[in-house]
């Protein structure tokens, strides 16, 4: 028997940084997350303690700071391709870099009705995401968001399951659906006015989620990815993960009063997970664009 090395890939997880565009008195906020994977021919490093091809993690992370003093970081798939191409086409061993990249947001303070010049505060846990992948002919590039929190207090239904010795959950056709959106959503081609893009499809995935009468979470994530793809011709596909969070009518007959759908405690686990995708079923598929991604 023959024992061989699989599959493998390396690199440095989140590198955090906060860039300051001081070009002039209004100063521009950037504060990122950035995990840099490389992935190549990197066995003799694992067999023999070869090092002769593995650049070190902690370059990895200098490089994401001087990229980002070299110029603007710009949107952050500019940023991620920039940083993708420079460690595949530098570094012989390397067949294809993977960056991902999440923001998190700030704010500007207002002050006398407008926002501050260089004073800000955090806009909340929602963060706008991107993961490019680049193999030195192609590259992949998906936009996205994480931990977008919404809510709707009617509108959703839950019913026509099915039922044996162990279900106790009654069937609703009015409850309460909240969940954590996170969506990625790649593009056919590496190139876009991507915050443009960002806030449209942000604002379509919220949108739906507001007006779709909800027969199931799942439902609405169908209706959700289906949204984009129809006004979107540029996203190939999109992937959602969705944690249900439950919300469960208190039982209010103990004190002799009834609960009209108004009072709810919030149960933050276990919870539901309902993930998928929504696809075009005229494009070619990308795996590799989203292998290592842990959400899908």
């Amino acid at each position: 028997m023959a024992v061989v090395m699989g599959p493998n890939q390396y690199g440095k997880a989140e590198v955090r940084m906060v860039a300051v565009d001081r070009g002039g008195p209004r100063h521009h906020l950037r504060d990122l997350t950035v995990s840099t994977t490389l992935r190549g021919d990197f066995t003799e490093a694992h067999r023999t303690g070869d090092n002769s091809a593995v650049l070190p993690t902690d370059t990895q992370k200098n490089t994401v700071h001087a990229f980002a003093q070299q110029q603007p970081v710009g949107e952050i798939e500019d940023f991620a391709l920039r940083l993708a191409h420079h460690f595949v086409e530098s570094q012989p061993a390397v067949r294809e870099a993977q960056v991902q990249i999440e923001e998190h947001a700030w704010e500007r303070v207002p002050v006398g009705g407008s926002g501050h010049d260089h004073a800000f505060h955090r806009a909340g846990d929602e963060k706008r995401t991107a993961a490019v992948t680049f193999d030195g002919a192609q590259a992949h590039v998906l936009s996205g968001l994480r931990d977008l929190v919404v809510l709707k207090t009617t509108g959703s239904e839950f019913r026509g399951f099915p039922r044996d010795a162990y279900t106790t959950l009654a069937e609703t056709d009015d409850r309460v659906l909240a969940t954590a959106v996170t969506a990625r959503w790649r593009h056919l081609q590496p190139r876009g006015d991507w915050a443009k893009d960002f806030a449209a499809v942000r604002a379509d995935l919220l949108e739906t989620f507001a007006t779709t009468h909800s027969r199931a979470l799942q439902h609405t994530l169908h209706e959700m990815g289906r949204i984009v793809l129809d006004k979107h011709s540029g996203i190939a596909e999109v992937r959602m993960s969705l944690p249900n969070k439950h919300h469960f009518a208190v039982d209010m007959t103990p004190f002799g009063m009834a609960n009209r759908n108004e009072v709810f405690f919030v149960s933050d686990r276990p919870y539901g997970l309902i993930e998928g995708s929504v696809t075009r079923d005229d494009v070619e598929a990308a795996p590799e664009a989203w292998y290592g991604l842990p959400e899908f």
